[in-house]
């Protein structure tokens, strides 16, 4: 369950909230072909990742087509994060596909909204886990809602990937870590000694 408590104080752009947690979590689970592991392969490897995850209900039975599902949101979302980093092969029609799968899903798990004396809550009235896209798609919702959507990125180093938080403070960060703002600016240099100093090609 997501909440916006009434009366709290609004976190600094620069904190790592909750739901801000429970996208990345949900997000970094792909294989990027440098000893990250997919997590969402089957069934089996989708449900030993849930046992651990209290935030979307805990161990859940699940399938192979579930773990599809999986792949197909978290691949969706993964391409926005893109977006956010201005990754231009994520950008027109890759992102268009990916927003229609995202409207698709939203209406296939729809929320909740709980409203007590201490503030509103989204939160997903399904179970199983219907309930884990849910409880992704409701983190994504209130998060954004606080205009700050834009602060959860993925690195535009390929094949990294990894989604993180944009803790600078003008929103500006690229990459995951200083190591792979590194890889991409040897990569550049190396371009260019390729190009006899030639500008190099754009960001990948």
């Amino acid at each position: 369950m997501i909440s916006a408590a009434a009366g709290s104080p609004k976190p600094s752009p620069r904190t790592v909230t909750p739901t801000v947690e429970t996208v990345l979590a949900f997000v970094n689970t792909r294989a990027d072909g440098s000893g990250r592991r997919e997590l969402f392969g089957d069934g089996d490897s989708f449900a030993a990742w849930l046992a651990g995850r209290d935030e979307f209900g805990g161990e859940t039975v699940v399938t192979d087509a579930d773990a599809a599902v999986a792949r197909e949101l978290r691949d969706a979302l993964v391409t926005v994060l893109l977006a956010h980093s201005g990754d231009e092969e994520s950008l027109g029609e890759p992102l268009l596909r990916a927003e229609r799968h995202l409207r698709r899903v939203g209406s296939l798990y729809p929320l909740a909204t709980v409203v007590t004396a201490g503030g509103a809550e989204l939160a997903s009235p399904q179970v199983g886990v219907p309930r884990v896209f849910g409880t992704v798609l409701a983190a994504v919702t209130t998060f954004a809602q606080g205009g700050d959507w834009g602060r959860i990125k993925a690195c535009r180093n390929p094949p990294c990937h990894f989604g993180f938080f944009d803790r600078t403070r003008n929103g500006g960060g690229l990459y995951c870590s200083t190591g792979c703002g590194s890889q991409v600016s040897m990569r550049k240099h190396r371009q260019r000694q390729r190009h006899g100093g030639d500008a190099p090609p754009p960001d990948a």
